[in-house]
């Protein structure tokens, strides 16, 4: 049975069982504690974190998931893999553990002719927590597993939280014996490789304390309502259902093996070291697929350095087989036909994953090189300095700067007679995973702030937005916050967080920029809001201060928003949609949104592009959004069905959550996007839009900046006027200016041109004056002067060489010049053949004269440079070459 069957069967046999079925969200999680999304429920998560009420009893879905904590062993064994599809049925509050029971007990057995998947019963075994008497009940007494297949196991193996205070419960899992070639018998208690878990039922009924790890936390009591929370690995299933021995063998898996054999000759199977390359690649760009077609673009921080550095392990393994061009494309369509399947999206949106790896291809192919670089100059140095082991900190260099994992720079070493200090480089990772891993359990334990956020929530539902039409508005004060904590009332200067029942205020939020304004009680009291956000979803909070009287809650209120502000902003989110859309119209699809910020009177908008914007085709863009303003067309907002937007064509931002049903923003026949924020009533309103550029901000994403507006009139009419100035400075016509201007820089230059020749020659007059003065320190011929400060260091080396070129050969000769520049001391000294012959080096005399000086330098025996602090020192660092001329000599 394929993949993509066992998706759709899952999906069916829950959605004929009541469940709604819900998409699986992106790869990028919606969630500050989380970079992407490890596990099926995810998504779910402010459902049985009581934040949001659920919208339905009954659920089910197949969750992409990627994991890459143990990314250093994908390969090496079969069972690691970043990438997963998570199958999930969830009930809140609906069906427990009898039903959950017999749900999987149901579409695991029957037959796959009825729907289900068709397992042995005889071949499934049941664990369950210690003390879960009703579950083995359940599974013994209706669904009628005997004794003998069902184990108890302890709270590390069978009890389930989310790792902060918070629902927690029993679980239990189905396993399945795939016979004894896969190891002893006795069941999952012994053998997990040959009783390989599938499913995995959680039973959330009791709430956790607070504590560290899976076993270390108290349970505080049963949960008001209980939920169902479960989770079948699809690819182990997978692997079952095809008869294959590893989830690597699977249809998703092995064809991208095969193609990756094809491209390098290697066959899989034929020696363990290239298997584990093999399925490094398989695994990685499968991983690489599904991020990009989420939207993650490759970087240096976050979930983009996780993609880049996915990307550039399967590239680099690619290279160890054999590989020696560019091999992503290939690899991608094998990806992208055999994923689509399952995930239409990945075909749709083709053209701009490919862009977007192939682009991080390049860039790490040239990276590559530049590493290999690096890695021999420090082998260079390590056997230089008589040293066998390449140090620690250079491997760990390699890995963290250049992206160079451990092993290529072990192989690398070693193919030129070193070792690594791998514990050394161990030592600097484990370092660098701590200060991640107390990152991520600080941000953790930011679930407990929120924790009044949501008591208002509970006590006085969602906050109303009345902002698409009113921006003013009776309101009454149902929450107030001082410090993260309610407070029953605030007085004048206090900083507060107001929570009203219904506001028109703006939260920050979709790129958009929050509304500042007034809330006016009815008592008198006045707070100055400065911010507004929504800290857990339905809840608008309005940071301000206090400005007169005292605020209480259940006051009667009266909301109003600055005006000029909110409308400046619109014309700007307006304007940012209609950039979007005209990107995409000249770059295609590939030039899709990557975040965005609307403020007032300008906007900056992020987009994928693989290379910079040629300016004409900026220009182009800029006067295709102008010509739609001078249109005058209606901006208009409708709250649809997700299904009905995307028949509309609406396009979604990557990373954005959205809702069943959604808000599409329709600009005339020009644009339509799925869009919460403010907008115009007509494009005219915007006036005029002028972009200021484009810039790079990481691998393959632009920024574009602009004005709008007002602000735009100001940027224009100031640029007139320096138009106007520069036309009267160069006596011309404005179209004049840039030939003008080019001809007065193109003299200016050759004026530089030739004021350093003039220099030079000044300074290289001196050389035969100073070749004719050279002493004789014991046969040695030294020119040892100071010449004229300000001399610069390229024409102290010019005249350095030329009075050593005017002293005959056969005489050994040391030419050893002194200035000073910019306050700061330098020197340059040579040596001729005769000199070095008597053991007389340019870098020696440069190391002694640069520390009298204050500082240090080096070089070759025959030329070297130096400098540093101390410019009186110049003196005393002519003689103490001249010393040690003599002593050579």
């Amino acid at each position: 049975m394929e993949s993509a069957e066992i998706r759709r069967r899952w999906l069916r046999f829950f959605e004929e069982r009541g469940h709604t079925v819900v998409p699986s969200a992106s790869l990028i999680a919606d969630d500050p504690t989380l970079l992407l999304v490890p596990a099926g429920m995810v998504p779910f998560k402010p459902y049985f974190l009581g934040e949001v009420k659920p919208p339905w009893p009954r659920a089910t879905s197949v969750q992409k998931c990627v994991r890459t904590p143990d990314i250093e062993e994908v390969g090496k064994t079969t069972r690691h893999g970043t990438f997963f599809q998570m199958c999930g049925n969830f009930s809140f509050g609906d069906y427990f553990k009898e039903g959950a029971i017999k749900h999987a007990w149901e579409l695991l057995t029957s037959s796959q002719d009825d729907g289900g998947y068709g397992l042995d019963p005889e071949k499934l075994w049941i664990t369950v927590y210690l003390d879960d008497d009703e579950a083995e009940r359940i599974w013994h007494e209706v669904v009628g597993v005997p004794k003998e297949r069902i184990q108890r196991l302890g709270k590390k193996e069978n009890y389930w939280s989310m790792g902060v205070p918070g629902p927690c419960g029993p679980c239990s899992e189905i396993n399945y014996d795939r016979g004894p070639e896969f190891g002893v018998e006795g069941g999952p208690a012994v053998n997990d490789e040959r009783y390989v878990e599938i499913w995995n039922l959680v039973f959330m009924q009791y709430e956790r304390g607070a504590g560290i790890g899976k076993e270390d936390f108290e349970i505080l009591g049963e949960l008001p309502s209980k939920n169902i929370d479960t989770g079948l690995g699809l690819e182990r299933l997978a692997m079952i259902l095809q008869g294959v021995r590893n989830m690597y063998e699977t249809d998703t898996l092995r064809v991208v093996i095969d193609k990756a054999g094809d491209l390098t000759g290697v066959r899989y199977g034929a020696a363990a070291d290239t298997d584990v390359s093999l399925r490094v690649v398989a695994d990685h760009m499968r991983t690489s697929t599904m991020l990009i077609g989420d939207g993650v673009t490759p970087g240096n921080e976050g979930r983009g350095y996780v993609l880049r550095r996915i990307m550039r392990r399967a590239i680099r393994n690619m290279r160890l087989l054999g590989a020696t061009g560019p091999v992503v494309a290939d690899l991608l369509d094998v990806v992208i036909k055999t994923m689509g399947q399952q995930y239409p999206e990945l075909l749709e949106d083709r053209k701009r994953i490919e862009t977007v790896a192939l682009a991080e291809e390049a860039a790490f192919l040239k990276t590559l090189k530049a590493g290999t670089n690096i890695l021999d100059t420090a082998v260079t140095e390590t056997k230089a300095a008589g040293g066998t082991v390449l140090p620690g900190d250079k491997a760990f260099l390699l890995h963290d700067t250049w992206g160079f994992p451990i092993d290529l720079t072990l192989e690398m070493a070693a193919e030129q007679g070193l070792s690594v200090d791998e514990n050394g480089f161990r030592r600097l990772m484990k370092e660098q995973r701590e200060r991640a891993k107390a990152d991520a359990q600080a941000k953790k334990h930011g679930h407990a702030d929120l924790s009044a956020y949501r008591e208002v929530a509970d006590r006085s539902g969602a906050t109303v937005f009345t902002g698409y039409t009113h921006t003013e508005g009776e309101s009454s004060v149902v929450g107030l916050l001082a410090n993260g904590v309610s407070a029953p009332a605030a007085q004048e200067g206090d900083e507060v967080e107001v929570v009203l029942d219904r506001t028109p205020f703006y939260a920050e939020g979709g790129g958009q920029l929050a509304d500042t304004g007034r809330i006016k009680l009815e008592s008198g009291a006045v707070v100055e809001v400065r911010d507004v956000q929504q800290p857990v979803p339905g809840v608008t909070v309005h940071k301000g201060v206090v400005q007169v009287g005292e605020v209480v809650v259940g006051s009667p209120a009266y909301a109003t928003i600055d005006v000029k502000r909110r409308r400046a902003i619109a014309r700007a989110h307006s304007a940012t949609h209609l950039t979007h859309q005209a990107l995409r119209d000249a770059l295609g699809p590939t030039a899709a949104q990557a975040g965005s910020e609307n403020s007032p009177g300008r906007f900056r908008f992020d987009f994928g592009s693989p290379t910079a914007v040629p300016g004409t085709v900026l220009t182009d863009v800029e006067q295709r959004i102008n010509e739609v303003l001078s249109r005058e067309l209606d901006v208009q907002a409708e709250v649809m069905s997700m299904e009905d937007a995307k028949k509309q064509g609406a396009i979604a931002e990557f990373g954005e959550k959205y809702g069943d049903r959604v808000r599409v923003v329709t600009i005339g026949d020009f644009s339509k996007e799925l869009c919460g924020g403010t907008h115009v009533a007509n494009t005219a309103q915007l006036g005029l839009v002028k972009l200021l550029g484009e810039s790079s901000i990481g691998s393959g994403v632009r920024r574009v900046e602009a004005l709008v507006g007002v602000d735009a009139y100001n940027f224009l009419a100031r640029e007139h006027t320096v138009v106007s100035q520069l036309t009267e400075l160069v006596k011309g016509r404005p179209e004049e200016l840039p030939e003008k201007i080019s001809g007065v820089l193109a003299k200016l230059k050759e004026a530089e041109k030739e004021i350093e020749r003039y220099r030079a020659e000044k300074v290289l007059q001196a050389a035969a004056g100073l070749a004719r003065e050279a002493k004789d320190v014991r046969g040695v011929a030294l020119a040892a002067a100071q010449v004229a400060d300000g001399t610069s260091a390229d024409d102290l080396r010019k005249l350095v060489l030329d009075v050593r070129g005017r002293i005959p050969g056969d005489r050994p000769a040391v030419v050893a010049l002194f200035t000073v520049a910019n306050g700061r001391p330098l020197t340059v000294i040579a040596t001729n053949e005769a000199a070095r012959e008597r053991g007389i080096k340019a870098g020696d005399l440069v190391r002694t004269a640069a520390k009298t000086l204050g500082g240090g330098g080096g070089g070759k025996p025959d030329v070297a440079q130096g400098g540093g602090q101390n410019a009186a020192a110049v003196p005393e660092a002519v003689e103490a070459v001249e010393r040690l001329v003599a002593e050579a000599a």
